[in-house]
C-alpha cells in the first residue's frame, strides 16, 4: 500500500464521505452524528486516502484516564488489503502521542472481522 496515506480527518473529508457513508460502509452512524464527533474536542478522526481517495476512517475518544476507540471502518471495496490494520496502528500512535497509557474498545460479538483485527493487534 504505497499511495496510502493517513492523515487527520477534516471538514473536507466528511463533506466527501457524507454521501456515501450508507451505500459504501456497513452500519455506521448518520452522517450528523459523524460531523458533530469532528468538532467534539474530545475526540479524534482520522482518515485513510489511497490514490488521494478516501477509503477508510477510524475514531477515538479521549476521556480522563483512557482513549476509547469509537470505530474503524473501511469502504466495502477496499477490505482485506490491510487498511483496517494500518488504521488501528495510527490509533495505537495516538495514543502514545496524546500521552495515554490505556487503549479501550467495544466490538460487536458478530462483527467477525472487526474481532480478528482487535485479536491480532493482542486486545
Amino acid at each position: 500500500m504505497d499511495n496510502l496515506e493517513i492523515s487527520d480527518m477534516t471538514i473536507s473529508d466528511f463533506e466527501i464521505i457524507s454521501p456515501i457513508l450508507s451505500s459504501d460502509y456497513d452500519d455506521f452512524w448518520s452522517p450528523e452524528t459523524l460531523k458533530s464527533e469532528l468538532t467534539n474536542e474530545n475526540s479524534h478522526y482520522i482518515v485513510a486516502k489511497l490514490n488521494k481517495k478516501i477509503v477508510g476512517f477510524a475514531g477515538i475518544w479521549k476521556s480522563v484516564d483512557d482513549i476509547h476507540i469509537t470505530n474503524i471502518v473501511v469502504k466495502k471495496s477496499c477490505r482485506k488489503n490491510g487498511i483496517g490494520t494500518l488504521l488501528l496502528q495510527k490509533l495505537i500512535e495516538l495514543t502514545k502521542e496524546f500521552k495515554f497509557t490505556e487503549l479501550t474498545l467495544e466490538v460487536n460479538a458478530n462483527n467477525k472481522i472487526a474481532r480478528e483485527l482487535y485479536l491480532k493487534a493482542r486486545f
